[in-house]
């Protein structure tokens, strides 16, 4: 899988559009190529980390089965990183024994494993940089990518078509998932998962997440699936063609080819679409069903009714005006919501089930609609013809965490000032338009904050 394509990793590049349904004032946060935010989980965002408590002594225990060296070409800086680290690796061998890993497990997986501060720079330096949704889908769909999928296609096609029987999920749709994840495989990594892991776990910001996420990658070394040294990936743990974190991994990835091993990381990827394929099927995949239609709104539509918990038929939509971009109403494809990740100058979308579904792959709409849209392409379908608000940028997180504030002290409560842009905030953001006689779409413009300056 999540950009995370290139360098990067779930933990990327903020959306203005993404909602995150995780946190109730969520936004989306990608990297500038386009991969996940959250990794394939068992709930509707992380799972919730394992609380393993921190040891309850910093003395080092005689023998350690772990031998973490430190290299004697490091900083001052690097050698007592990798000091407070191998302090650390004593408490996690016994924490990792409890949860079933085994001395000789530990031992291969951390032979030669130092404390990596490369990856603490990059896990810093992410949450102000931002990207419209128009910028991340001329990526995520652009005609190059368009064009390296459609030969992914006729390369895969029949591994794709037997994935496809077998789960009922489109191929086209499992493909633009490999293509946003990792470029079809010319991205997925080069990491050292476990040192990557490790040295997160150890830096404590998101401690108990990461080592949960490193209890899983041993458990995956332990199972023989791979060597310590070919578990590679992003910075932040994600693996292999679609970038499977290590607890999705165990619980979704398949051994599709037969040969008694899920291998998403080698040259063949069709364990890897296949453990793509398979999740999406766990979590409610409609076979033959859109992820969403482009549509045309009314002049007098009430923006009220674009929210994800209003949903209609398609004929119901179609009585209020709603059309396809034909012109058409939209057929029948079951209950729809109304989606406008740009606000009312941007483009808009019915969507169905499948949108959530995909949704549960990362929770940014950028990201549901970069795959939608790309496999919408690769089935010969025409680009998004709507207009958006190009003139606009997107703002910093520092600004959304002002947006929120400058809503609250107005009365608008978001319930929460996170510089996540979710439900609360769009909530909070339509009461405060309709006061200003404005357009009530929930969109957090540059303009809006400028008005509430």
């Amino acid at each position: 899988m999540r950009s995370w394509a290139k360098t990067a990793l779930w933990l990327g590049v903020a959306f203005q559009a993404g909602l995150l349904h995780a946190a109730p004032s969520g936004q989306s946060s990608l990297s500038d190529t386009p991969r996940p935010l959250v990794r394939p989980e068992t709930s509707q965002d992380a799972p919730a980390p394992v609380q393993i408590a921190a040891a309850t002594t910093v003395r080092p225990v005689a023998r350690s089965s772990v031998a973490i060296p430190t290299p004697s070409t490091s900083t001052p800086t690097e050698a007592a990183g990798n000091l407070r680290f191998q302090t650390w690796m004593q408490g996690f061998e016994t924490r990792a024994q409890a949860q079933g890993i085994r001395k000789a497990t530990l031992s291969q997986a951390f032979e030669g494993v130092t404390y990596d501060p490369k990856v603490i720079k990059r896990d810093r330096n992410q949450s102000e940089f931002s990207k419209t949704i128009w910028e991340y889908l001329d990526s995520a769909a652009s005609d190059t990518r368009v064009t390296s999928g459609s030969k992914a296609l006729r390369e895969n096609r029949s591994a794709l078509n037997q994935i496809e029987q077998t789960y009922g999920v489109d191929k086209e749709v499992v493909v633009a998932v490999w293509g946003l994840e990792s470029n079809y495989g010319s991205y997925r990594g080069s990491m050292d998962i476990v040192r990557s892991l490790a040295t997160l776990a150890f830096d404590g910001r998101r401690g108990p997440f990461f080592e949960s996420q490193l209890i899983a990658a041993l458990k995956i070394l332990q199972s023989g699936d791979v060597a310590p040294r070919n578990m590679t990936g992003s910075w932040a743990g994600a693996m292999g063609h679609t970038q499977f974190i290590p607890t999705s991994y165990l619980d979704y990835a398949v051994d599709f080819t037969g040969d008694g091993k899920r291998d998403i990381w080698s040259d063949n990827p069709t364990d890897a679409l296949a453990s793509t394929a398979a999740y999406l099927k766990k979590f409610g995949w409609v076979q033959g069903q859109p992820w969403g239609v482009e549509v045309t709104l009314p002049r007098n539509f009430n923006y009220a009714l674009a929210s994800r918990k209003i949903k209609k038929s398609p004929d119901d939509w179609a009585k209020l005006g709603v059309r396809g971009v034909d012109g058409k109403p939209v057929a029948n494809h079951g209950s729809a919501s109304i989606l406008l990740p740009a606000g009312g100058k941007g483009a808009a979308f019915m969507i169905f089930k499948n949108f959530a579904v995909i949704e549960r792959y990362n929770t940014a709409d950028a990201y549901v609609i970069g795959v939608g849209h790309l496999s919408d392409r690769l089935k010969g379908g025409a680009k998004i013809q709507g207009d958006w608000p190009r003139g606009d940028r997107a703002l910093t997180f520092t600004e959304r965490k002002e947006l929120q504030k400058r809503l609250t002290e107005a009365g608008f409560s978001t319930q929460g000032i996170d510089g996540r842009i979710g439900p609360n905030t769009v909530s909070a953001i339509r009461s405060y338009q309709t006061t200003q006689n404005v357009m009530p779409d929930g969109y957090a413009s540059l303009d809006l904050l400028k008005m509430l300056r």
